[in-house]
């Protein structure tokens, strides 16, 4: 079975956001095992200067790579990543396991993006949009986006 992480930078909150995430994580036990581990977010000012934002994007970053595992392929979710069809992107999960590793894990940073060591880390950069989202609706876009791809390579009706 494939196995998928998705760590990410603060919780979800929200009731409707929290029960959307558990529908598609339901969804998803006959594709794969999904963990999910939640990083917690380092307070920033609204006027943290640019110091104070890359200190906290480095101390969310240094939580993040004690998760990883040494052998995840790891996309890093950035706005200035690759983007993908849903199609392009299940081909591409597919190649993952087929070729390379048994699990694959998704980064999503906080309010401030990713750490440079990260980015370095990352063996794909993926955006899904040049728009900016609410990280906790990003998650739901995520995890939909995971499902709608393990529907298209099961060659289920879903994604049309």
């Amino acid at each position: 079975m494939k196995k998928i992480e998705i760590i990410c930078v603060g919780k979800l909150r929200e009731k409707y956001l929290i029960e959307a995430y558990s529908e598609y994580n339901k969804r998803l036990k006959s594709y794969a095992k999904l963990e999910t581990i939640e990083i917690e977010d380092e307070r920033i000012l609204a006027k943290a200067s640019i110091k104070e934002e890359e200190k906290a994007k480095n101390i969310e970053g240094q939580k993040i790579l004690a998760k990883l595992k040494d052998d995840a392929f790891v996309i890093a979710m950035t706005l200035d990543g690759q983007m993908q069809s849903s199609e392009q992107f299940a081909k591409y999960m597919d190649e993952i396991y087929i070729n390379r590793v048994n699990h694959i894990a998704f980064i999503i940073g906080g309010s401030v993006g990713l750490s440079e060591d990260i980015i370095k880390r990352a063996n794909l950069k993926l955006s899904f949009s040049k728009m900016t989202f609410p990280h906790q609706l990003f998650r739901i876009i995520l995890i939909e986006q995971i499902y709608r791809a393990c529907k298209i390579s099961a060659n289920e009706t879903y994604h049309k």
